[in-house]
């Protein structure tokens, strides 16, 4: 009986410092691309904020992109200079402006060379649909079979 209760302690204890691990770079550019995309989501589907999300490019994050950082400075500022000072106040528009900033920053400068571009597809981050692109390493092994 007083093994199992040890061995529970031990197991809980390992679960809580397994999540009290420092997150990577590349994890938190996937949480917070995520949570731009969510919150880009809700902005859509709130009717306060309806009207000025309209205002903004189509985006569909995708950080295994490489043009992603063109279109995270050009989403930035049209979000910083949309047309009406009513959009420009809106607290979900402030902090959806804040964490497309944060995420800018920290895959220009935090991340610099630690993110691996799978694809150079600009149009799948209007489209949300990525057309894959084999390299020629790929297309070879793929033609030998």
């Amino acid at each position: 009986m007083k093994l199992a209760a040890v061995a529970l302690v031990f197991f809980i204890n390992f679960l809580w410092t397994a999540k009290c691990a420092p997150p990577t770079c590349y994890s938190r550019v996937l949480g917070l691309s995520k949570e731009i995309m969510d919150m880009l989501d809700k902005l859509q589907k709130h009717p306060r904020t309806k009207t000025c999300v309209e205002v903004l490019p189509k985006m569909y994050l995708d950080v295994h992109n490489s043009c992603v950082m063109p279109k995270l400075r050009d989403f930035l500022y049209v979000v910083e200079n949309l047309p009406t000072q009513y959009c420009r106040e809106r607290p979900r528009i402030t902090l959806l402006k804040r964490k497309v900033r944060n995420l800018y920053i920290i895959i220009n400068r935090v991340c610099y060379r630690d993110l691996v571009f799978f694809t150079d597809d600009c149009e799948a981050l209007e489209t949300g649909q990525s057309s894959p692109r084999y390299g020629e390493d790929r297309l070879q092994l793929l033609e030998e079979r």
